[in-house]
């Protein structure tokens, strides 16, 4: 009889080991990556290829899936009402930040509604020129700005960091720019090529090819050095404006309320994913900087981020209603 009751114990002590570790197990299931953007955008590009990556490694899918809409604000609220088990996460840009204070109320809160996993890039803005305008470098802008104030400036759009970055570069020089907003970065380059506004502030990868033909010329790049992708145009902060730097960040964020546990096991997931040289190497070719973080550091880079951009737009009266 003992020897029965042993067994009996033995055999419900097995077969709980064997459901503890089951239970965790992860994923056991797809994830899903949200991306509160359209497809094809740099949101996105960063996101598929991370995601390509974790499902080697997870053995299970990884669904992108593209929410856009009033400027990230629906797709980021799908986000934030998901179930916080780790199985939906967020790829978010810096409009993360911004759109709080740019569109006066949105429907989360950046540092209630979600646990930061990872920052994974960054990505610089390029200041260009038509070759028709007489500017070599920031400098020259400056003092054209000056001589004939408010100087026209192209974007890819109100409230983004075409659009503020720019004000913050005119509050640091001391110049006035009359901002020309665009549905986007394409018909911003559009008509940077064609001459019908001869300044502007695009993302580095839609101009690259226009920079390589010398149809457009390259006067600063946002980084504080250099990119390696355009290494013959000086950084904004080296041409005389130290402490210049708009990156558009690229993080993964989860819905508040996910165990900790978990998150630490999927920023290993990614930092791991990070770490690959082939998608260094992509995403270096694009024009992104690899920024892998701890959840902590990422927390703390959106504070950062929050005050400074929150200050910028509430400066430049930018709105979106």
């Amino acid at each position: 009889m003992l020897n029965t009751k042993l067994a009996i114990l033995l055999a419900m002590s097995l077969a709980y080991a064997v459901s503890a570790a089951a239970a965790e197990k992860f994923p056991v299931k797809p994830v899903r990556i949200v991306v509160p953007f359209s497809a094809a955008g740099p949101a996105d590009f960063v996101a598929r290829l991370i995601g390509q990556k974790l499902t080697e490694e997870w053995g299970q899918t990884t669904v992108i899936d593209n929410r856009g809409g009033a400027g990230g604000n629906i797709g980021t609220e799908i986000a934030a009402r998901s179930a916080a088990d780790g199985y939906t996460l967020m790829m978010h840009s810096t409009a993360f930040v911004v759109n709080p204070t740019l569109f006066g109320k949105v429907p989360y809160d950046v540092f209630k509604d979600f646990a930061p996993v990872s920052l994974t890039t960054t990505s610089a803005l390029i200041f260009v020129a038509h070759p028709s305008l007489p500017a070599k470098n920031m400098r020259d802008i400056v003092a054209l700005a000056k001589s004939s104030p408010p100087f026209n400036y192209a974007s890819p759009g109100t409230g983004t960091l075409g659009h503020l970055g720019a004000e913050l570069f005119a509050s640091i020089a001391g110049i006035k720019l009359q901002h020309i907003p665009y549905k986007g970065a394409a018909p911003a380059v559009i008509d940077l090529l064609a001459g019908q506004v001869k300044f502007g502030m695009p993302a580095v990868p839609p101009v690259v090819p226009h920079l390589k033909t010398k149809r457009l010329v390259g006067l600063g790049v946002t980084s504080l050095k250099p990119l390696a992708l355009l290494p013959e145009v000086p950084s904004v902060a080296e041409s005389g404006f130290p402490g210049y730097r708009v990156d558009n960040m690229y993080g993964i964020l989860a819905p508040a309320g996910t165990p900790p546990a978990r998150v630490r096991e999927l920023h290993a997931a990614i930092a791991k994913v990070l770490a690959q040289p082939d998608i260094r190497e992509k995403l270096i070719a694009q024009g992104f900087d690899v920024v892998s973080s701890s959840p902590g550091e990422f927390a703390d880079f959106l504070k950062v981020e929050f005050d400074q951009w929150g200050k910028v737009v509430r400066e430049s009266g930018a709105k979106v209603n």
